[in-house]
C-alpha cells in the first residue's frame, strides 16, 4: 500500500487588512502612513497600521499616543467593524471555493486543508496563484498566501511571503526552513520566551531543534515539548493542535473599554456595562452558548486592577441578566468616587443550552430571546452601534476593532439547541 501523500495546508493572510479596507472607502490614504483603531490623542491602542507607517516603528497592539509620536505626519483612522466583518465575509466566501475544509482564523486570516485537490485545483503552488488572483478580483484586497505541510508551516511561510506573495516550503523542507530564522518566528514565542531562550544561547529555530526534548520538557513542561515540535515544523501545542475546521468551543467571551479620561461618574459607569453586557451577549447567542460564570474587571486611575466573579444557579446569554450580576459586582467592590480607567465584563464556564427555564416567567425569557435576536440581526447588517438597550445609550463607545469579532465568517449561525 502505497503510502499517504503528505498533507497540504494553506494559510491566506490579507495584507494590511483594516487599512485596506479603508483605502477602498477612501483612496486618497493610499501609499500614506495610516494608523486604525482610534485618534492621536486617545489612550486605545492600533489595531492596525499601513506598510508606510509600519516603517517608522509603528505596529498593532502599540498604544495611539506612541504612534503619534513615532510617525507625527500619519493619518488616524477610528476604523469601521461593520466594514471590516462584510469584507472578512467576501473572503471567507473565496476560500469556500477551494476547499469544503475552511477555518476562520481571525477576521483576515484562514487556514485551508486543500490535501486532495490537486485534480480540482492542479497543484499547490497553481491553485494557490489561482487563490491569489480570485481573491484580488473578487474583493480587491491583496492577500500572501503560505503553502505547507503543517498549519505552522503555512502560517510561518505566508508572513514571509508579505506583501502580495505566495510561498510553497516543500514536503520534507520544513526543518531546513526553520534553522535559520529566529525563535520569534515560532508562532507563540512572545517576547518573555524569547527572552528566555536567548538567556539559554537560543537565536534561531535550527538552535532549538538541536536540543533534547527532555531538556526543554523539565525547562517549560507541556510547552517545552511544543517548542520541540514546532521547531521541526509540526502542528504541536494548543490551538495548533486541532484539525483546520475542527470546531473548537472558546474558554471565554469578553469585552473592555478603556475611558479617554478616567471617570468616577456612577451613571456613565454603570451606562458602559451596560454597553459591554450587550456585547458579550451578542458573542454568546451567536456561538450557541450559555455562560455560568459572569467576571468584572475593574482598573482605577493608578492602574491597580481587580477581578470579581459570580456563579448563576443558570446559564444565561441575555444581555439584562448579565448585566444585572456584573453590576452588582461593580457597585458591591468599586471604591465610590474613586476615578476608573477601565471596564471589563467577562463570561464563562459555557454550556451549549439553556438550564430549565424559569416556570415562573418562561414568556419573559422567550420574549427577552426573540427581541435580542431581532437586534442582533439588525447589528449584522447596520453594524454594532445601530441598536441598544437604554441603559447603555449614554456609556456608548466606539466598537474596539480587533481580529475576532462576533459573527466571524464560519463561525456564526451555528443555531444550536436552545440558541436564540
Amino acid at each position: 500500500m502505497p503510502p499517504a501523500a503528505p498533507k497540504t495546508i494553506f494559510h491566506v493572510d490579507m495584507d494590511a487588512f483594516f487599512v485596506s479596507v479603508e483605502e477602498l472607502f477612501d483612496p486618497s490614504l493610499k501609499g500614506k502612513p495610516v494608523v486604525v483603531g482610534g485618534q492621536r490623542h486617545e489612550r486605545g491602542v492600533v489595531s492596525a497600521a499601513s506598510y508606510a507607517a509600519r516603517k517608522f516603528g509603528v505596529h498593532s497592539a502599540m498604544p495611539l499616543r506612541t504612534a503619534a509620536k513615532l510617525c507625527p505626519q500619519a493619518v488616524f483612522v477610528d476604523g469601521h467593524p461593520e466594514r471590516y466583518r462584510e469584507y472578512s465575509a467576501k473572503v471567507h466566501e473565496v476560500l469556500g471555493r477551494f476547499s469544503p475544509l475552511v477555518e476562520m482564523a481571525s477576521v483576515d486570516e484562514a487556514y485551508l486543508d486543500m490535501t486532495g485537490t490537486d485534480r480540482l485545483h492542479g497543484p499547490p503552488l497553481r491553485s494557490a496563484h489561482r487563490l491569489h488572483a480570485e481573491m484580488k478580483s473578487a474583493t480587491q484586497l491583496n492577500c500572501s498566501v503560505g503553502i505547507g505541510t503543517s498549519r505552522l508551516i503555512a502560517k510561518v511561510s505566508s508572513a514571509k511571503a508579505k506583501p502580495n506573495g505566495v510561498l510553497w516550503v516543500l514536503p520534507g523542507q520544513e526543518a531546513k526552513f526553520l534553522a535559520p530564522l529566529d525563535v520569534s518566528d515560532i508562532p507563540g514565542v512572545g517576547k518573555v520566551m524569547e527572552q528566555k531562550l536567548h538567556a539559554m544561547g537560543i537565536q534561531r529555530v535550527g538552535d532549538l531543534a538541536r536540543l533534547e526534548e527532555r531538556d526543554l520538557e523539565e525547562r517549560f513542561g507541556k510547552w517545552g515539548l511544543a517548542l520541540a515540535g514546532k521547531s521541526r515544523g509540526e502542528d504541536a501545542g494548543g490551538w495548533f493542535d486541532t484539525a483546520v475546521g475542527e470546531d473548537t468551543a472558546p474558554k471565554s467571551i469578553s469585552h473592555e473599554h478603556t475611558y479617554n479620561e478616567d471617570t468616577a461618574d456612577v451613571e456613565s459607569l454603570q451606562s458602559t456595562l451596560m454597553r459591554l453586557s450587550e456585547m458579550v451577549g451578542r458573542r454568546l447567542r451567536e456561538g450557541g452558548y450559555f455562560a455560568r460564570t459572569i467576571q468584572l474587571k475593574l482598573r482605577y486611575k493608578d492602574f491597580t486592577t481587580l477581578t470579581r466573579a459570580h456563579s448563576l444557579d443558570q446559564p444565561t446569554q441575555l444581555d439584562t441578566e448579565i448585566y444585572e450580576h456584573v453590576r452588582r459586582l461593580f457597585l458591591h467592590n468599586w471604591k465610590r468616587g474613586t476615578p476608573v480607567r477601565l471596564l471589563g465584563v467577562q463570561t464563562s464556564n459555557f454550556e451549549m443550552g439553556p438550564a430549565q427555564m424559569d416556570l415562573l416567567e418562561p414568556s419573559r425569557q422567550q420574549r427577552w430571546q426573540k427581541a435580542l435576536a431581532a437586534a442582533d440581526h439588525l447589528r449584522d447588517k447596520f453594524g454594532e452601534s445601530t441598536i441598544g438597550l437604554a441603559t447603555g445609550m449614554k456609556g456608548g463607545f466606539r466598537e474596539r476593532i480587533h481580529e475576532n469579532p462576533a459573527a466571524l465568517p464560519g463561525k456564526s449561525g451555528k443555531k444550536r439547541e436552545g440558541g436564540a
